[in-house]
């Protein structure tokens, strides 16, 4: 029997809705209600309504960021409003707002189009525009926060509309105000100041050379975009062929004891130095020289071609997937005295569950 549907004007609400399409880990999840929002402006009408205002609440772009390991046990809301609005011109830069909804990769591609700079690093990621702050995306040395002007978004404390400059979103590696009070802040649409000439980041490993594999010797921003593109597409799986959420773990960061020791103990291990004395280390290095990638438990697994990268074979559960991620992180705990830290959110917080049958592909 279909989920039961309800239509009201710029709202689709759907009970006991699947998940598994709507995840890029295709996770068979489902959740109590989804709803889908054509327009922002609706979202404080849908929030009262009785049967919804006390539940849980879930804000989802296109699922590329989370890993459900049972069902969502509340309300799932999905933003649908990707307009692009031009707002003005300030010097060689331009002003755009962008709905929440707009998926990113198109935003990418629409403003190399109009040919202008800013985020061209940032193509292929997947992902929702509203969900690009929250994570402060960021890939090839480039962070969407140098971008963004200012967020719009439903404050739930106060509830009104707010408007967030981007000094006030407390922006860091992989973080934000938005992702430290989920609960809080939901993205209405983001305002970004791209350059009509601006200067082209390609210091990141591996981009300088493959625009001279390209015989490009003046790149422009488009030029940028498809080295970024021609390396992630050799690294990275793509979704649409087998389930995952890109890089899993984040690289982590700590303090310049611990830096130090690991330098000594484990010389090869890259590290990239911090302003605050620290480092940043390799995950994927460190997943790898435990002997992980390629790990894979029935349909459960880590990416034989990225050591950051957990896929899902066929139908692994969320719970399985979980597993597996656990097991790796023990591993690299044991060995480095780091603990690995997921990029998605894992929704609601597993209980571990033991691994068995670890296989290694070779």
């Amino acid at each position: 029997m279909p989920p039961a549907t309800i239509e009201m004007p710029g709202v689709t609400l759907i009970e006991d809705a699947p998940l598994a399409a709507r995840n890029t880990l295709r996770v068979q999840a489902r959740c109590a209600w989804l709803a889908e929002l054509g327009d922002a402006a609706t979202l404080p009408r849908v929030l009262a309504l009785p049967a919804l205002r006390k539940l849980p609440l879930l804000v989802l772009g296109s699922g590329s960021n989370v890993l459900f390991t049972a069902d969502w046990p509340g309300l799932i809301v999905q933003l649908r409003n990707g307009g692009i609005e031009h707002m003005g011109e300030t010097g060689e830069h331009v002003l755009l707002r962008v709905g929440a909804g707009k998926p990113w990769d198109e935003l990418v591609r629409w403003s190399l189009a109009q040919g202008l700079v800013g985020l061209e690093n940032l193509i292929l990621i997947p992902g929702t525009v509203g969900a690009a702050p929250i994570q402060n995306i960021g890939a090839y040395g480039v962070e969407v926060a140098r971008s963004i002007e200012c967020v719009e978004a439903w404050d739930r404390e106060l509830e009104r509309h707010v408007e967030l400059p981007a000094a006030d979103c407390a922006f860091g590696y992989r973080d934000s105000c938005f992702k430290r009070a989920p609960e809080r802040w939901i993205i209405t649409a983001v305002r970004f100041r791209l350059a009509r000439n601006g200067a082209l980041h390609m210091d990141y490993a591996g981009i300088r050379e493959e625009l001279a594999s390209l015989r490009i010797d003046q790149p422009r921003a488009v030029h940028v975009a498809e080295a970024v593109q021609r390396l992630r597409t050799r690294k990275l799986p793509d979704p649409a062929l087998i389930g995952n959420a890109g890089s899993f773990f984040k690289n982590p960061q700590v303090d310049a004891v611990c830096a130090t020791a690991l330098r000594t103990q484990e010389p090869d291990l890259p590290q990239w130095p911090q302003a605050d004395g620290g480092s940043k280390l390799s995950a994927a290095w460190m997943i790898e020289a435990v002997g992980c990638k390629g790990l894979r438990a029935g349909d459960a697994g880590i990416s034989e071609h990225h050591a950051l990268v957990l896929v899902n074979h066929g139908t692994a559960s969320g719970a399985q997937l979980w597993a597996l991620a656990e097991r790796v992180r023990e591993a690299v705990h044991m060995r480095f005295a780091v603990l690995l830290e997921a990029e998605p959110r894992v929704l609601p917080q597993p209980t571990p569950i033991p691994a068995q049958h670890w296989t290694r592909h070779e």
